[in-house]
């Protein structure tokens, strides 16, 4: 049976980096992002539009116009995470279906694991941190991102305190990316080590 490894981490921490080291490893790695983006130019479109008349366009959600649309309203955001959510499940289990004769483990990589309870499907979870200063640095040399944007994103995730203190494995990517796969290679051995392992949550 695939051992499901939650990965997690706020903007800026190093997630997708860390995602690609298990991929370089072998891991197989389901991408939530990914999947919603594959999904905003598939089968979510019409859904969405029907929803939020003008969003779409060419078949493709227009994510600039989606967004003016339910930032900053609960309610349509609700409305739209409805329509989204599910199908992005159906996505993550075909995944495990597809690698569970492949891997020994897989990675689920979503951005808000512990904000959506996603850490209630896995077996265990490591959350990617880095000191505070670092990721700002890392956060604000993005194009077109300002201080007023940083705190909006960090105020919908919660605290990397908080996630440090759930999660089982800690990954932290500011001391190089050598450092990096040094502990990736190390939760791999650790969870190939421990056969028995059962839900923590």
């Amino acid at each position: 049976m695939t051992f499901v490894l939650g990965l997690t981490g706020s903007i800026g921490m190093g997630k997708s980096a860390t995602a690609d080291l298990f991929r370089r490893l072998g891991v197989p790695v389901h991408d939530a992002d990914a999947t919603v983006h594959k999904l905003y130019h598939g089968r979510a479109a019409p859904l969405i539009e029907k929803a939020f008349p003008g969003t779409v366009a060419g078949g493709a959600v227009d994510r600039a116009k989606l967004g003016a649309m339910v930032l900053g309203n609960q309610e349509r955001m609700k409305q739209l995470e409805a329509i989204v959510h599910p199908l992005v499940r159906e996505e993550e289990e075909s995944f495990l279906q597809r690698v569970s004769a492949l891997s020994s483990i897989a990675v689920l990589d979503i951005p808000l694991l512990f904000e959506t309870a996603g850490e209630t499907r896995c077996d265990a979870v490591l959350a990617v941190t880095a000191p505070a200063s670092v990721q700002r640095d890392r956060v604000m040399a993005r194009p077109g991102m300002t201080d007023e944007k940083f705190r909006a994103i960090l105020a919908k995730q919660m605290p990397d305190a908080d996630k440090r203190a759930r999660a089982h494995f800690l990954v932290d990517t500011s001391r190089g990316f050598a450092s990096a796969e040094a502990q990736v290679r190390s939760i791999l051995a650790c969870l190939a080590g421990r056969p028995g392992w059962r839900h923590r949550f």
